[in-house]
């Protein structure tokens, strides 16, 4: 085992590789770390070098791989590539969920049964809260999209982003994903952070190792820990 592999396997290193697909979105979001936009530079990582990455990550013992972007989805070779890469580690592919048309959808069926799991981004049960921080029609989407996927068997995460200033919607979100078929384990929460795009419009929380934790962390009492404070999901 590497040096790496060991620090994995004892929890104090991540254990998940990241490979930013693309820096180009088709969505601007108010408060976007990496600053994607559809204007931005088409800086693309190259599918072959995606494949060779993944290689050396399980030779260095990492157990698993996220892909994020920009938008991955506007790649079009990108469902072929998320399954290889399913085949070496498990696959978190991260997506703003509105790029699922038929044609898209009958490409991702092929995620099924596969250790893929597909995290999609809604920030808010309330369309124009919502909206406002992703862009128009985008919970729209999302809520048609979320239903899709899980009726053909592939896993879907919702993956919520709050700003410390806005109010707390997570009971009605909780119960519209679960009604979107999406349960509580399913459902992770991280506060927006003051990089990208955040910093320029005065947002999110400093990007500290003490303030900030990469996921959702529920407590025992079945609340969520965040730099906002413990808040009941229920």
């Amino acid at each position: 085992m590497s040096a790496l592999g060991g620090l994995i396997a004892d929890g104090r290193a991540g254990g998940r590789l990241w490979l930013y697909a693309n820096y180009h979105c088709n969505l601007a979001c108010t408060y976007c770390l990496t600053g994607s936009s559809p204007t931005a530079p088409r800086r693309v990582l190259d599918p072959a070098r995606m494949l060779r990455l993944a290689d050396e990550a399980v030779a260095l013992g990492f157990t698993g791989i996220g892909i994020s972007g920009g938008e991955p989805l506007l790649n079009p070779w990108l469902p072929r590539v998320v399954v290889e890469l399913s085949e070496r580690l498990p696959v978190i592919l991260l997506t703003n969920g509105t790029l699922f048309t038929p044609r898209r959808l009958r490409e991702v069926a092929a995620f099924a049964g596969r250790p893929i799991e597909v995290q999609i981004s809604l920030d808010s049960a309330d369309p124009i809260e919502n909206d406002a921080m992703r862009g128009p029609a985008n919970f729209a989407r999302v809520v048609e999209a979320v239903p899709l996927l899980v009726a053909l068997g592939i896993t879907v995460r919702i993956a919520t982003t709050i700003d410390r200033d806005a109010p707390n919607d997570l009971p009605r979100l909780c119960a519209l994903h679960r009604a979107l078929g999406v349960d509580d384990a399913h459902h992770i929460v991280r506060p927006v952070i003051t990089r990208g795009r955040a910093a320029a419009g005065g947002l999110g929380v400093p990007a500290g190792g003490v303030e900030l934790w990469p996921e959702l962390t529920v407590t025992a009492d079945g609340a969520f820990w965040s730099p906002f404070g413990a808040t009941s999901r229920d």
